[in-house]
């Protein structure tokens, strides 16, 4: 059965209704799907260098997931290759003592790309509806008003030619549990486990609908989200990437006309 990656506007959003373990037509084995990844990577790379040289737009990509839901790894199979001076990743932990004195926002507006640059949201300005909704941070009136500031926030940045992909890394509980062991039983992993994680774990439920809030008011056209199945990090990656050069391609950008007249240069004579 299939389900849609793009989410549909202005539907209420229940992520059981999907799977995890969807391939989105990308069940041809593993070794084709790195082919393709090889591939549509290369074009990212192509258009990273296009929209840095034309510097008339930007891309955010937002990253969102339950814990061990796969954003480092995303970062580095999808991004890993592109040229670092026109790509940023910035992570969002607990605000500094600076970041709580202002508005909510002010850290993501103040992170966000300048023409010609990609930024990645490592989770997100949406942490303030969701950490703070499940564990009690704000009173429910607070973080319901947040979603119609997060909206106005994002149409904003969309005016000004800022195209935003937001991801969601869907993994099944199951899944979690199996890359939590991996991180207790693998030495090379152990620095990625926090106890914090299973504390979290403990939410789940509660982090899932936090999650549907968010997909069922904060989903817009200038903005929308995208349910990546992710229990395939390979599939996972694919389907991003793919995403991410649709998106791109669209910009339709050319590489700027030389500020001088290079007819009229003659290689040989460069001393």
């Amino acid at each position: 059965m299939s389900q849609p990656i793009k989410l549909p506007l202005g539907k209420k959003i229940k992520l059981g209704d999907f799977d995890p373990d969807y391939m989105a037509g990308h069940d041809e084995g593993r070794r084709e799907i790195r082919k393709k990844l090889t591939k549509v990577t290369s074009e990212i790379i192509e258009l990273q260098e296009l929209l840095y040289a034309e510097s008339k737009h930007a891309l955010l990509i937002v990253l969102q997931a339950m814990d061990a839901g796969g954003k480092d790894g995303t970062i580095k199979h999808v991004m890993g290759a592109v040229n670092p001076q026109g790509c940023d990743v910035v992570r969002f932990k607990a605000p500094s003592d600076e970041e709580a004195a202002h508005d909510f926002l002010w850290r993501a507006h103040k992170a966000a790309p300048q023409k010609g640059q990609i930024v990645i949201f490592n989770r997100s300005h949406y942490e303030d509806v969701l950490v703070t909704r499940v564990h009690n941070f704000v009173s429910e009136s607070v973080w319901k008003k947040r979603y119609d500031q997060i909206n106005e926030f994002e149409k904003m940045l969309s005016q000004n030619q800022i195209s935003i992909l937001k991801f969601f890394l869907h993994i099944s509980k199951k899944e979690q549990k199996k890359r939590f062991k991996e991180r207790l039983e693998n030495p090379d992993k152990h620095w990625k486990f926090s106890p914090a994680d299973l504390r979290e774990r403990a939410h789940w439920d509660s982090y899932k609908e936090a999650f549907e809030g968010v997909f069922s008011n904060c989903n817009t056209k200038w903005a929308p989200w995208h349910i990546i199945p992710s229990n395939d990090k390979r599939c996972r990656d694919l389907i991003i990437a793919e995403t991410i050069v649709k998106t791109l391609k669209k910009l339709k950008m050319k590489y700027p006309e030389p500020s001088v007249d290079i007819a009229s240069i003659n290689a040989d004579d460069i001393i």
